[in-house]
């Protein structure tokens, strides 16, 4: 059998290069029929939502095309995405000109996604109920103290409450469901924009993929937004100006969200006794991201109590 450490390979899938301008995927070999016909389903699913967002036909973003599925070799061929993830670090070496380009691609391709289908009704929503707020809450009363300060658990608690007690009116539309870095690539030579994996394509929180990770990690929520609004059909729903104060608190705590929840899986992975130099350096690293993603909480706090 295929030793899967030697695989480029994700939690159902391994690919490999297929010339320069295609990937070959399967599911992982270690899966047995029953897992490998849920990842074939999984892939006709994103290849008609794939097929669906390249049918709008914009130019200001790539979607990669499913070539092929091979239902009785469990094999699709896709496009590569041409260029490197989109990261902080590699959006801050871009000139202005080019950030701009990757703001209304962005916002473009939001708009687009959404609008493939018919928004639901607004309904009440509480950003605490997306992720293990109870263990996040546990872990801060119960075990922060062994590897953090009286004043920083303190403060982690200040923002617990804070986000735990903010609702918001919000349509379930039509979206990716999965932007981060490692989903959206930029291609510096010819300024291409590509997002990539609708495995997650469907219905979402509408403001969850506006003020998704990336946009979080490159800090261009509220541009991104402005040219969402821009962009977007308001006949099909009601969106809310940046001037309302409720619409700053949403772009505000979606952000702090992301944040928590990386604080919350880097917590889960702390070894209170770790016992060999690599426990201890892991550890050691973990509490310093946990750190960082406070700090960013933090600034996020001072930048609206600016506005």
């Amino acid at each position: 059998m295929t030793e899967i450490k030697n695989l480029n390979h994700g939690r159902e899938t391994y690919a490999v290069d297929y010339g320069e301008k295609f990937v070959l995927k399967r599911p992982l070999p270690v899966f047995n029929d029953e897992q490998k016909q849920k990842w074939l389903e999984k892939q006709h699913k994103t290849k008609e939502c794939i097929d669906a967002i390249r049918s709008v036909n914009h130019t200001v973003y790539n979607v990669p095309n499913m070539e092929f599925i091979n239902d009785d070799e469990y094999q699709i061929l896709e496009e590569r995405a041409q260029g490197q993830k989109l990261t902080r670090d590699l959006y801050l070496t871009l000139s202005t000109r080019q950030q701009h380009e990757i703001i209304n691609s962005i916002g473009t391709f939001l708009v687009d996604m959404n609008e493939l289908k018919e928004a639901y009704p607004e309904k009440n929503h509480k950003i605490t109920s997306e992720f293990k707020f109870d263990s996040l809450m546990n872990f801060v009363n119960n075990r922060m103290n062994k590897w953090f300060k009286k004043n920083e658990i303190l403060q982690m608690k200040r923002f617990c409450e804070q986000i735990d007690s903010f609702t918001y009116d919000t349509y379930m539309a039509w979206s990716h469901g999965d932007l981060n870095s490692g989903n959206v690539y930029y291609d510096t030579k010819t300024s291409t924009l590509s997002f990539i994996d609708f495995a997650e394509a469907g219905y979402h929180l509408i403001y969850a993929d506006i003020f998704a990770p990336l946009q979080t990690d490159l800090r261009i929520e509220k541009r991104v937004y402005e040219k969402y609004i821009e962009y977007h059909q308001p006949a099909l729903w009601r969106m809310t100006s940046l001037r309302n104060q409720k619409m700053q608190e949403i772009m505000k705590y979606r952000a702090e969200s992301v944040l928590l929840k990386r604080f919350l899986k880097a917590s889960q992975d702390l070894r209170t006794n770790p016992q060999s130099e690599k426990g201890v350096r892991n550890t050691a690293e973990k509490v310093k991201f946990m750190r960082e993603q406070m700090a960013a909480i933090l600034t996020l706090e001072q930048k609206f109590a600016k506005k």
